[in-house]
C-alpha cells in the first residue's frame, strides 16, 4: 500500500513534509518507521518470514513486526496498528516497551533506496501459543525462535541469507535488552 509518511531529515528530525512511501523510497528520503520484537518469559523470539512478493527481503526472516508509520501519526499508535495488521494480536500501550531509535538504509533493486528511521519496541506476551493470524500479503510465515539460537545466527550476520541484514549491532541490542529481561 502506498500511504502517505512523514519525511525526517538524516539526523532523526521531522521536517515538516510528507510524502507517498513510494515516492520516499525513490528519492531515498530519511522516514520513520516501527519494530516491535514480541518475546516469551520463556526465550522464545516471534519471527516473521517476509513475504515472498515483497520488494524488499523477500523470504528472509525478520523482526515480529514491522511497519511505515503512517504521516502524523504516533509511534506507539503505529505499532498498535501494525501488531494488529500483520500478526493479528490485539496489544495495549501499556505493553509496549520502547527501546529507542535506530537508524538504517539500505539500497534495494528497482531504484529503492530505504532510508529509516525505526522505532524499537519489546512486547512481551505470556506464552508461544498465541493464535496468531499473519498478513498474507505481508507476512508469508511465523515461527518462534529460541533467543540463543537467534543470538547464533545474527551474531555478525553468520546466516545472511536468512535474516534481514539490520546489522549485527542491531540484532546484539535487540537480543540484550530482551535477556536482561527474563
Amino acid at each position: 500500500m502506498d500511504e502517505r509518511i512523514d519525511i525526517w531529515d538524516s539526523e532523526g528530525r521531522p521536517t515538516g513534509r510528507s510524502a507517498l512511501k513510494s515516492e520516499a523510497h525513490r528519492m531515498g528520503w530519511w522516514h520513520p518507521t516501527v519494530h516491535v520484537w514480541v518475546y516469551t518469559p520463556q526465550a522464545q523470539v516471534l519471527l516473521q518470514q517476509r513475504g515472498l512478493n515483497k520488494v524488499t527481503f523477500p523470504g528472509l526472516w525478520d523482526v515480529s513486526v514491522a511497519g511505515h508509520m503512517g504521516a502524523g501519526e504516533a509511534p506507539e499508535e503505529a505499532a498498535l496498528r501494525e501488531i494488529q495488521e500483520e500478526i493479528g494480536l490485539e496489544a495495549v500501550p501499556s505493553g509496549l516497551e520502547y527501546l529507542g531509535l535506530h537508524q538504517e538504509q539500505h539500497q534495494h533493486p528497482g531504484g529503492i533506496t530505504d532510508s529509516e528511521f525505526h522505532h524499537l519496541f519489546l512486547l512481551r506476551v505470556a506464552h508461544s501459543g498465541l493464535k496468531l493470524i499473519p498478513q498474507a500479503s505481508e507476512v508469508a510465515a511465523l515461527r518462534w525462535e529460541p533467543l540463543t539460537q537467534l543470538a547464533e545466527a545474527t551474531w555478525g550476520l553468520a546466516n545472511p541469507g536468512a535474516y534481514v541484514p539490520h546489522g549485527s549491532a542491531y540484532y546484539a541490542k535487540i537480543i540484550k535488552e530482551i535477556r536482561s529481561r527474563l
